[in-house]
């Protein structure tokens, strides 16, 4: 009974050594690369199980067809205008693996023979993509940064050369710049170049500014003397019609010159008793002499003050003497 059993887990054993050997998988994302003693022989792209040859016959090489990304180390380079900027890049790339079949001239047959592993691509590219950082020293150091800057130029520059030098079976998808250091000594020179550029932007502001003040004080210089001149204009035609008007109410006046004269003392005691105001006064005099119903009156009956206002001048020789 125990030899039976050794025995059947013995065949077991030997069954799952032997379907180990002869079986493989391939994940949606993978191309297998068959090779016998040491040849390629096929290209397996189809996921799923699949048979091999068992033990040293045959040899599975899977590659990975996902996208990969490398950085690439930081990378000193000298622009045009001799500024020194430290780079740091990334590659998006990808294994050629469209077609399987028997090997011959399928893409992953050549990513095989060029890298053989994702793991070298990686590495042989990270060197390829430093290398061709180069390309930045083609552009001034104000190209590469600002609202302007024409950093999509240099990295366009920089896919197209690694796509001239990469080997057969990778296909450079993108490639990015994504860190950019500037050195102590190339900091200090571009917060002085700007420094200056921000200089000569606000004196232009100020000159602008100075430019459009002065035109608004020019403008409104120019309003304010249009307005003066036509209120002067003006003021003259109404100071000339109200000349006008004297004139003819003074030449009527002159047709009866004490009818004018009574209306004017009229006036003059309507305006004096406007309001509660108590007045003592001398009713011989104009115009109060109006008040008294015993006045005198001339040849044409209009009531007349029975004395004259003269006014005492202090000091004056004319003044009345004593026995006079």
């Amino acid at each position: 009974m125990t030899r039976t059993f050794t025995i059947i887990v013995s065949a077991l054993i030997i069954l799952i050594l032997v379907a180990f050997n002869t079986t493989y998988s391939v994940n949606y994302h993978e191309v297998a690369v068959k090779t016998r003693f040491g040849k390629p022989v096929a290209v397996i792209q189809e996921p799923g199980l699949h048979f091999k040859a068992p033990f040293f016959i045959d040899r599975i090489t899977k590659i990975d067809t996902r996208k990969q990304l490398i950085d690439s180390p930081l990378e000193t380079v000298l622009t045009r205008d001799g500024q020194q900027v430290m780079i740091e890049a990334f590659l998006l790339w990808q294994v050629d693996g469209e077609e399987g079949g028997d090997a011959g001239s399928s893409p992953a047959l050549e990513f095989y023979n060029s890298y053989e592993t994702v793991n070298r691509a990686s590495n042989d590219l990270e060197q390829q993509l430093q290398g061709a950082l180069r390309v930045v020293g083609g552009y001034d150091f104000e190209d590469l940064i600002g609202v302007n800057s024409r950093l999509q130029d240099a990295e366009a520059e920089i896919l197209a050369d690694l796509r001239n030098t990469v080997k057969n079976g990778v296909t450079p998808v993108a490639v990015g710049i994504n860190r950019m250091i500037l050195p102590e000594s190339t900091s200090i020179s571009v917060i002085r170049r700007m420094a200056a550029v921000q200089q000569t932007l606000a004196q232009l502001e100020r000159q602008r500014g100075n430019a459009t003040a002065q035109n608004l004080r020019s403008q409104a210089a120019t309003k304010a003397d249009t307005i003066r001149n036509f209120a002067t204009q003006w003021a003259a035609q109404i100071e000339s019609q109200g000349n006008e008007e004297a004139d003819r109410f003074y030449r009527e006046m002159q047709k009866d010159s004490e009818l004018a004269i009574l209306l004017a003392w009229r006036d003059t005691l309507r305006d004096s008793l406007t309001g509660n105001t108590t007045f003592i006064t001398d009713t011989t005099r104009a115009p109060f002499h109006l008040l008294d119903l015993d006045a005198p009156t001339n040849e044409s009956g209009l009531p007349i003050p029975a004395s004259d206002y003269a006014p005492v001048v202090q000091g004056s020789t004319d003044a009345p003497k004593e026995g006079d």
